[in-house]
């Protein structure tokens, strides 16, 4: 109501997004306070009665358990309050130590990431990917844009490593394969980051990649290296180049203000060193397929043993392990 608040789209569109979250929160809040004492109410009408209703009984018991999963999402969200969880994130897979078999373990992570997304119902869209000689990739960059999408992926950051009998083998032995992820916030356009047109060198070229659902086939990529700081981005996912470019610049713009608060909070928590070379000993969390089946989270310990579930998407028990274990 302030006089000229519309007048500043970027201050406003900041505000806005502040009210839509809380207001998302408040009534998150009234609905599972409601649906517990609307379940209470019920289960003192059963006591009260002499021959229990046990379909009601069997009623109320479902309903408890899909609340205490909606109490658990909520409880996990209330911890996302650092400046850019509320943001889409950037997320870019790098194939490790292990040739063929960590690309192909690279494209397996960026599917699992795809399908944790679905499930979230936020959009992906991938902006750069780069082949494996034989199967899989060695590089692929991607956007996950929803609500607090940074805030949970965040967890995913480091190396992550793959045991399992080698379908590229003949001899099916088990191999060990490494794959980085590494995870920024999507920045919005109204952070100021300014980026010098002498500091930069712009490369166009055709684009590449298996296409189909991943990518696009173009002849407008852009490749746009930092000159002082040697951070190179790209994209080949849009048509236009101008598209291109200018996707590529959001990308390092995302990447310049990510390494400036490293710098700044280099003494609590280095994002870079965190994630260490792709390799042996470096790994946050391993992916053991044989010679028994085990997920387990080297930084909280959280595991399981249902691995199919994982890999389909199923990260929730991990972020929340990790966001409890940083609060």
């Amino acid at each position: 109501m302030q006089p000229g608040f519309w007048e500043d789209p970027v201050s406003a569109k900041k505000v806005m997004r502040q009210l839509t979250s809380t207001r998302d929160t408040m009534e998150s809040y009234a609905a599972i306070r409601k649906t517990l004492l609307d379940t209470k109410d019920l289960i003192a009408l059963i006591e009260s009665e002499n021959t229990p209703d046990q379909t009601l009984i069997a009623e109320i018991r479902e309903s408890l358990e899909k609340l205490e999963t909606k109490i658990q999402e909520f409880h996990l969200k209330l911890k996302l309050s650092e400046e850019f969880d509320i943001n889409g994130a950037i997320i870019s897979i790098h194939a490790g130590a292990g040739g063929t078999e960590a690309c192909d373990w690279a494209e397996m992570l960026m599917r699992m990431y795809f399908r944790w997304a679905e499930r979230k119902g936020y959009s992906v869209s991938i902006v750069d990917s780069l082949d494996g000689e034989e199967a899989g990739m060695k590089s692929v960059t991607f956007i996950v844009r929803g609500a607090y999408a940074y805030g949970y992926l965040k967890s995913e950051l480091g190396v992550h490593r793959l045991v399992r009998i080698s379908p590229f083998d003949a001899n099916k032995r088990r191999h060990t394969s490494f794959a980085s992820v590494d995870i920024i916030p999507e920045i919005e356009d109204d952070i100021k980051i300014e980026i010098n047109d002498k500091d930069i060198r712009i490369d166009t070229y055709r684009a590449g990649g298996h296409g189909g659902q991943y990518l696009q086939k173009t002849d407008s990529a852009v490749r746009i290296t930092h000159i002082p700081t040697g951070i190179v981005v790209q994209s080949q996912n849009e048509r236009s180049q101008g598209q291109n470019k200018e996707t590529s610049m959001k990308l390092l713009k995302a990447k310049l203000y990510e390494l400036e608060r490293e710098k700044e909070r280099a003494k609590i928590e280095k994002h870079y060193d965190e994630k260490g070379s792709i390799a042996w000993g470096n790994q946050i969390r391993s992916y053991v397929f044989m010679p028994y089946q085990l997920v387990k989270d080297h930084r909280t310990g959280c595991e399981t043993g249902n691995i199919s579930k994982v890999m389909d998407g199923d990260l929730d028990m991990f972020i929340e392990a990790y966001l409890s274990r940083k609060t």
